[in-house]
C-alpha cells in the first residue's frame, strides 16, 4: 500500500496536463507579436505624421482675406484736360509787309478788334490795274452794244446781210460778259485789299504773336505760311475727361462736376458735364466726356492740368481687394482665392477704381471667398496651399520682459481712406 501511494504522488508532480501546455504554447509567440508591434506601432504613426508634416510644410503659405465691400455712393477723381472753348491760330491772307501791330500776348480783345495792318503794294497795284482793265471792258461792251443795235435797225431796210446783224450781236454779248468778269475781279482784289486789317475772329485773348513790324508776310502762296497771331476764348473752359467704361451708366448729362487745380490747391471750381462722345474708345476702353466751366474771372489758365471730381451712385455692387492682390497674367488679370482642399484658384477678374493701395473689383469674385495677398508669381491653378495669418513687425516688447504684441489680420482700409470719399463728402 505505501508503493502504490508513492508511485501516485510522482504521477501528479509529473507536469501540467497536455491541454495546459498547447495553451501556454500558443500564447508565447502572440504576446512577442504584441511586443514586436508595440514598439514598431508609434514608429509608423510618426512616420505618417513626419510624411503629413512635411508634405503640409511643402505648400505654399499665403495670406487670405475677405474681401470688403465698396461705398455705393462714391467720389470719382480722374484727370482732366484744361482747354479754351474756342482756339484759332490767325494767318495772313494777303502778301505784303507788316505795317503794325496792336495785341500782344495777355489781350484781351473783342471781336473784330484791329491786331494788326499789312502793307500790300502790290495788291494795292493789282487792284488799280483790274479798275483799269474794267474800265476798257466797259467802254468795249458800250461800243459793241451801239454797233448792234444800228445794224439791226439797217437790217429793216436790207441795208446789212444777216450775218453781220448776227455778228455784231453776239459781240456785244461777249463784251458784256467781259464786263462782268472786270468787276468781279475787281471784287476780288477789293477784298484782298480788306485783308490789310487783321481782325479778331471772336472775343478772347491772345496767346501767341509770332510777327513784327516789317516782317514779310506770306499767304502761302509760294511760300511758308506764317502764323501771325493764336487767340483762345477763356470766359468758358472745356475740361476733357476720358472716363472708364464701368462708370458710364453713373454720369448723366447736366450733373455738376467738382474741379481742383495744383495751383490752385486753396480752392476747387464748379463745371458741369455737357456732352460725352458716345462712344468707347476701344484702344483705352474710355468714354471722351467734356465738362464746361465757368471763368469770367480768369483764375483757370487754357492748357493746363485738373483734377475732376464726379460724386457718382454706382449701380453696381463692387469689393475691394489690395493691389498686391492682382496677378498679371498672359491670357489677362487674374486674383487667386483659397478653393476646395486648400488649393488655388486663378480667376479673371473685372477692376473698377484704383485707390492706390487698394483696387476695386466689379465681378469675378464673392464677398465670402478668401483672396491671397501678395501670391507668388509662380502660383498655378490648383496648386496646393498652406494659409496663414499675417504676421506684424517685431518690437522691441517681443525682445524684452514686456508683452509680445498680438497677431492680427488686418482688414482693408475703407474706400475713403484712399483717393475716394463718400457721397456725403467725409473724408
Amino acid at each position: 500500500m505505501k508503493e502504490t501511494h508513492v508511485q501516485g504522488q510522482n504521477l501528479n508532480n509529473a507536469g501540467p496536463p497536455p491541454r495546459r501546455r498547447r495553451w501556454a504554447l500558443w500564447l508565447a509567440p502572440v504576446v512577442l507579436i504584441l511586443l514586436v508591434l508595440w514598439g514598431i506601432l508609434p514608429r509608423i504613426q510618426a512616420r505618417r505624421e513626419l510624411r503629413e508634416d512635411t508634405r503640409r510644410n511643402a505648400a505654399t503659405a499665403v495670406v487670405a482675406e475677405k474681401p470688403q465691400k465698396g461705398q455705393p455712393a462714391q467720389e470719382v477723381q480722374l484727370p482732366g484736360n484744361v482747354r479754351a472753348f474756342m482756339d484759332a491760330p490767325i494767318y495772313a491772307r494777303t502778301n505784303g509787309y507788316l505795317r503794325h501791330w496792336y495785341a500782344d500776348i495777355g489781350t484781351r480783345v473783342r471781336k473784330g478788334q484791329l491786331l494788326a495792318e499789312v502793307e500790300t503794294p502790290e495788291a494795292d497795284q493789282q487792284l488799280a490795274q483790274a479798275r483799269a482793265d474794267l474800265a476798257v471792258a466797259q467802254a468795249n461792251a458800250a461800243l459793241s452794244q451801239t454797233t448792234a443795235a444800228r445794224y439791226q435797225g439797217l437790217l429793216q431796210s436790207d441795208s446789212v446781210s444777216k450775218q453781220d446783224t448776227d455778228n455784231a450781236v453776239a459781240s456785244a454779248r461777249a463784251q458784256s460778259a467781259a464786263v462782268v468778269s472786270a468787276e468781279a475781279n475787281v471784287r476780288r482784289l477789293g477784298e484782298l485789299q480788306g485783308f490789310q486789317r487783321i481782325e479778331a475772329p471772336f472775343d478772347g485773348v491772345i496767346t501767341a504773336r509770332n510777327t513784327d513790324v516789317g516782317q514779310l508776310i506770306n499767304s502761302g502762296a509760294g511760300g511758308t505760311e506764317l502764323e501771325l497771331f493764336h487767340i483762345a476764348a477763356v470766359n468758358t473752359l472745356r475740361v476733357f475727361v476720358n472716363l472708364p467704361e464701368a462708370y458710364t451708366s453713373d454720369i448723366k448729362i447736366g450733373m455738376p462736376a467738382t474741379l481742383t487745380v495744383p495751383e490752385r490747391k486753396d480752392r476747387s471750381f464748379t463745371g458741369t458735364l455737357v456732352r460725352t462722345a458716345n462712344a468707347i474708345d476701344p484702344a483705352s476702353r474710355t468714354l471722351l466726356v467734356e465738362v464746361d466751366v465757368d471763368n469770367r474771372l480768369g483764375q483757370l489758365l487754357a492748357g493746363s492740368y485738373a483734377e475732376v471730381h464726379f460724386h457718382v451712385k454706382s449701380t453696381l455692387p463692387s469689393l475691394m481687394v489690395p493691389v498686391s492682390a492682382l496677378l498679371f497674367r498672359a491670357e489677362g488679370l487674374r486674383i487667386a482665392i483659397v478653393g476646395p482642399d486648400n488649393r488655388a484658384k486663378l480667376v479673371p477678374v473685372t477692376v473698377g477704381r484704383d485707390y492706390g493701395t487698394h483696387i476695386e473689383l466689379l465681378s469675378g469674385i464673392g464677398p465670402d471667398d478668401l483672396v491671397i495677398d501678395s501670391p507668388p508669381d509662380s502660383l498655378l491653378d490648383g496648386e496646393e496651399i498652406r494659409v496663414v495669418q499675417r504676421q506684424t513687425q517685431p518690437t522691441h516688447a517681443e525682445n524684452g520682459k514686456g508683452p509680445a504684441p498680438q497677431r492680427l489680420t488686418p482688414s482693408i482700409p475703407p474706400p475713403q481712406a484712399a483717393t475716394a470719399r463718400t457721397g456725403d463728402g467725409s473724408k
